[in-house]
């Protein structure tokens, strides 16, 4: 390579969670090389770090296998196009972010071309298909991972792993005053000093709203006749899922209290007294926040009668995973429904008001704090560097 020629990295993001972990380190990977491009799939926040993004981010976010099967069209057309962009640009390295169905056949034939493969985000393959380590093995060089336990699993199967820790452990501050956030998310001063707020997240997908919406309403409905004080909150990602989740209210919960608020997640649940909300990475920033929380999650049917026989983790929320125990209340499938949320709602309060959720939430902040972004660009730079010396 040349002096004046770029160092050129592909990457891949698939979601809005991807979106912000790729910010992260392309912005590290920056500040260490300025003389850098990066080509590939993403969003804003990482096309603000100068992300090239090739196709559109939203068309890759699709979860749960029956939703992919009617999407499956584009998604190989994307593939194909990104893979043939790949091959002619020639990057020093490619990184796939989460999205593993769509970034491990990417990243297995890249580096059968010889073009060094990291993957950020580790598939679950240590709670389903555990098979998968096979492929994987032939796909990457090297895995980054967000869980202790997850390099654990990848040194058990010799593949080379990284635990980088989470950037959001990074980013969330240790306490999150919740005058302030109420503030920040303007609310009035009785709101904010004198009602219980509940913050409601269905999810940040049409999918998802429709699925969880109603029943996340009905318990807000019943929540509100047992605490009539209470104010629900909802942080929507866009108009279009603030207009579909308006709607679901105004024909289920009409006089239900909700203000719905543009973005400002995180403040939203700081301003919270109790979450619920949907699977996720949403409910480690629940955890990092340090709100007591209620997980509730609904696949389409197909989807559900499939996964439902392979999954193998005794836990389906990163805050359970983490503990390697029942933190939080975990509702699924037919579990959803408004009687159960709203007692776990109670007993979630009344965990946190004794401390003990709230100290547990703090010790696992503490080990997930390894300033990710530069830990994971550490990684990244010694395989494309490795890459280049080699051509």
């Amino acid at each position: 390579m040349t002096q004046d020629k770029p160092l050129l990295i592909a990457v891949i993001a698939g979601e809005h969670s991807g979106d912000l972990l790729g910010a992260g380190l392309l912005r590290e990977l920056r500040r260490r090389q300025p003389n850098i491009e990066f080509i590939g799939v993403g969003g804003p926040l990482m096309e603000a770090e100068g992300l090239k993004s090739l196709v559109p981010m939203d068309d890759l976010a699709v979860m749960g296998l029956a939703e992919v099967l009617g999407r499956l069209r584009t998604l190989l057309a994307h593939r194909k196009t990104l893979v043939k962009t790949f091959l002619e640009r020639q990057p020093s390295l490619f990184i796939g972010i989460d999205a593993p169905d769509f970034n491990l056949p990417i990243a297995k034939r890249l580096k059968a071309q010889g073009i060094a493969t990291l993957h950020y985000v580790s598939p679950s393959v240590w709670a389903w298909r555990q098979g998968r380590i096979k492929g994987i093995k032939q796909s990457v060089d090297h895995v980054l991972c967000l869980l202790p336990f997850e390099k654990e699993f990848y040194d058990k199967h010799q593949l080379p792993a990284t635990f980088v820790g989470h950037p959001l452990a990074d980013s969330i501050p240790l306490q999150w005053d919740q005058e302030q956030a109420r503030e920040d998310i303007h609310l009035t001063d009785r709101e904010r000093g004198q009602r219980q707020v509940v913050a409601l997240l269905p999810g940040s997908r049409a999918g998802e709203i429709a699925r969880l919406g109603p029943v996340f309403l009905q318990a807000a409905q019943q929540y509100l006749e047992r605490h009539p004080q209470t104010l629900f909150i909802s942080p929507m990602i866009s108009a279009a899922r603030a207009k579909q989740f308006r709607a679901l209210q105004q024909q289920l919960a009409p006089e239900l209290s909700l203000q719905l608020i543009d973005g400002q997640s995180r403040s939203a649940m700081a301003a919270a007294d109790a979450l619920v909300l949907t699977s996720g990475t949403v409910t480690l920033e629940a955890m990092l926040i340090k709100r007591p929380m209620v997980v509730a999650y609904r696949f389409n049917w197909l989807t559900f009668q499939i996964m439902r026989h392979m999954f193998k983790a005794p836990f389906f929320s990163l805050p359970n995973l983490l503990a390697g125990r029942e933190l939080v209340p975990e509702l699924l499938q037919d579990e959803v429904n408004p009687e159960r949320i709203v007692a776990a709602i109670e007993q979630q309060l009344e965990a946190a008001d004794h401390g003990e959720l709230i100290t547990t939430f703090t010790r696992l902040h503490h080990r997930l704090q390894r300033d990710a972004d530069k830990v994971s660009a550490d990684v990244a730079l010694s395989l494309a560097t490795s890459s280049d010396s080699s051509i």
